[in-house]
């Protein structure tokens, strides 16, 4: 009956304009979270960076492969089975012939994978975006995907499979991968962050336009709040405004109040 009622609901219409009345207190959060980002989590990526590239992939691709169950969970309550196979193989491909993930084998023969997460797993249920948040650490977000950031980390299958100590380390070899991502983006990040003249509207600019975009083609998780729960605070911004061209193309720069 339940499995009925929830195929019956259609996804939320994604959402336009600009929903934020929390601003003044989001920009606070924003302001806190630059300071972090200049002090600790920019000088950390630029020390990580320094890591032989093998090592940072290998690091990257069992990161992936962790998040592979969580993925496949949401993909079976979305009732998207066709994804759930796809990365039920990516999951056994990389456990196998990729050495426990160390190698991204799956990608090698052609199975890229159908990441995903709560938030939108409550955006195909019928919940709508709410209102823009902006979070300590965790970075831009809304209302319904800071929901499914605290479903995807309290019901992690690998987080509840593993004993504690290895469920620990699991985290921290992500931290590890999303501080190689820092690196790897630091010139658009630090644009977005240092240069830009509202680096909060631009972020949430950046966010919403992103995810927005990525629930209307009906696939496909954002980064930045992600099931890992890593804190990636900007790598995934998106739009206050209207649904971004077919191309994905995304202008950092475009007016965050235009309508």
């Amino acid at each position: 009956m339940a499995a009925g009622l929830l195929a019956a609901c259609g996804p939320a219409p994604v959402a336009n304009g600009i929903n934020d009345p929390f601003e003044p207190a989001n920009r606070k959060v924003h302001a806190f979270n630059k300071g972090v980002d200049r002090a600790l989590v920019g000088p950390a990526s630029k020390g990580y960076g320094v890591v032989p590239e093998p090592v940072k992939r290998a690091v990257g691709n069992v990161a992936d492969t962790l998040d592979l169950p969580g993925d496949i969970a949401n993909n079976l309550l979305q009732f998207r089975l066709a994804d759930a196979g796809e990365n039920s193989v990516r999951l056994l491909a990389n456990l196998t012939f990729g050495v426990f993930g160390l190698v991204d084998f799956a990608s090698y023969a052609g199975v890229e994978g159908k990441p995903t997460d709560f938030g939108e797993t409550l955006h195909v249920w019928g919940v709508g975006e709410g209102p823009y948040m902006e979070l300590p650490l965790a970075g831009p977000s809304t209302a319904r995907d800071t929901v499914g950031m605290l479903a995807d980390l309290a019901l992690n299958p690998v987080r509840l499979a593993l004993p504690t100590k290895e469920a620990n380390a699991a985290t921290i070899l992500k931290l590890f991968s999303r501080l190689g991502d820092r690196d790897r983006f630091s010139a658009t990040v630090d644009s977005l962050l240092y240069e830009s003249a509202d680096s909060y509207a631009q972020a949430r600019l950046l966010y919403l336009q992103n995810r927005r975009f990525q629930l209307g083609k009906g696939g496909g998780a954002a980064g930045g709040t992600g099931d890992d729960g890593f804190i990636d605070p900007y790598a995934d911004a998106a739009s206050d405004t209207a649904a971004p061209n077919d191309d994905g193309f995304i202008d950092p720069y475009e007016d965050p109040y235009a309508q």
